[in-house]
């Protein structure tokens, strides 16, 4: 069984900051692939920032240069920084990844998601 967590998320001012993590937990052989999701009220989920073993992190138009995605292969945890926010940030960050539960085998797991809301 394997479980993805999020936290990190609130309620922050436009201009700030807010880190996000991603922790998997459970019989895991290797992480393959986090990825960072999010979805605003009444729109479809995007992807917000992806980060594979071995290759640049992958970011949305939208988010260069204001947020940067991270990971500790140690801890199997992935984090999303966050700054400059804007009220168009606001949504709810899913957490995904690709995880190998044995050398032949990988599924995708989901964590439920942190609410972010960046409001004066």
């Amino acid at each position: 069984q394997v479980q993805l967590v999020e936290s990190g998320g609130g309620l922050v001012q436009p201009g700030g900051s807010l880190r996000l993590s991603c922790a998997a937990s459970g019989s895991i052989f290797r992480v393959n692939v986090m990825t960072w999701y999010r979805q605003a009220p009444g729109k479809e989920r995007e992807l917000v920032a992806q980060i594979i073993s071995d290759s640049s992190p992958v970011y949305a138009d939208s988010v260069k240069g204001r947020f940067t995605i991270s990971r500790d292969g140690a801890k199997n945890t992935a984090y999303l920084q966050m700054n400059s926010l804007k009220p168009e940030d606001t949504g709810v960050y899913y957490c995904n990844a690709q995880i190998a539960l044995n050398i032949a085998m990988a599924r995708n797991y989901w964590g439920k998601g942190t609410l972010v809301t960046v409001s004066s």
